[in-house]
């Protein structure tokens, strides 16, 4: 079972546009979406599509609409009552791929919220498979908690997908709190390692600066390099995966699809190329779907992903 932690859910609405987004235009709506959101709420999604126990933890009220829409989606999930509904997520999905997003901040979630998060994790842990830590902070909560969370779960595997303030943290303290996966973009991993994103979107620049991850404790970093494909590095090697031909329409989920593919991989037994390999194709797939689509494993094709081993990290 893969247990997720959503501190900061939304409803993700996806307006599609007939033409092009342009500033101070009247525009129509080809179609308009709203379905469960959150990085967290994204791979339980994913998992779950796929025929895998998911659970997803999250704050949440009765009535409240996100938790209608899981429910209504099949994902089991746990809902720790809290003052505020979930935020609402906007995305503006144009034909030619091009995705714009409007996030709101959500609401602050008090210390019993917290601490009431914690526990639910704490109940789920001994049967879980992995517990996913994902997505952004809502305002007020320390930067700090995911590490906090690290510490607290330990001798569950722990995977990582957050970015600014909270990812920081967490790189300040990885020497005593490393999760067994982190999933970064080529920007995350330029703030985990202090440098230039546009240069970490080459795959042996991304394996080196991953690598340095993996000497401070980390046990896999994941990394995502958009159409770049993704580059894989543990303290067994280094392997970076090809992207394969698609025509892309949105770009919302494919981390969150990719994080979802290289657990699954992992649930199966497969190894570090293999896991790449899948997390790729999940990844594409997601890309190629409209708006907030997610894929499920009919969407994927790992055959179409190409791996190849990185040798010599520290040689150049």
């Amino acid at each position: 079972m893969i247990v997720t932690l959503t501190a900061n859910p939304s409803i993700d609405r996806t307006v599609s546009l007939r033409e092009s987004l342009r500033r101070g235009a009247v525009l129509r709506a080809e179609t308009v979406l709203s379905q469960p959101g959150g990085k967290g709420v994204n791979v339980s999604r994913v998992i779950a599509a796929a025929g895998v126990e998911t659970i997803a933890v999250l704050p949440g009220n009765a009535g409240d609409p996100l938790l209608r829409m899981l429910t209504d989606a099949d994902i089991e999930h746990r809902a720790v009552p809290c003052a505020t509904p979930a935020r609402t997520n906007l995305t503006v999905a144009e034909r030619d791929g091009t995705t714009t997003k409007i996030n709101e901040p959500g609401s602050p979630l008090t210390a019993e919220c917290l601490a009431a998060l914690a526990n639910q994790l704490d109940a789920l842990a001994d049967t879980a498979s992995w517990v996913v830590l994902s997505g952004s902070l809502p305002p007020a909560v320390p930067t700090d908690w995911y590490a906090y969370l690290l510490h607290r779960l330990r001798g569950v595997r722990i995977a990582v997908d957050t970015s600014d303030a909270p990812l920081l943290a967490l790189a300040a303290e990885l020497e005593s709190a490393a999760p067994q996966l982190l999933k970064p973009n080529a920007e995350e991993l330029a703030q985990l390692t202090h440098g230039d994103p546009a240069e970490l979107e080459d795959p042996i620049a991304a394996a080196r600066a991953a690598s340095t991850l993996i000497a401070r404790g980390v046990g896999a970093v994941l990394a995502t390099l958009g159409a770049a494909g993704a580059v894989l590095v543990t303290a067994d090697g280094a392997w970076h995966a090809a992207a394969p031909a698609i025509t892309p329409r949105s770009t919302v989920g494919a981390g969150d699809s990719a994080l979802a593919g290289y657990l699954l991989a992992d649930l199966d037994g497969l190894d570090a190329p293999d896991r790449l390999r899948r997390a790729v194709a999940y990844g594409s797939a997601a890309a190629a779907l409209p708006g907030t689509g997610l894929p499920g494993p009919h969407h994927t094709d790992p055959r179409a992903v190409a791996v190849t081993t990185l040798e010599s990290l520290h040689s150049r």
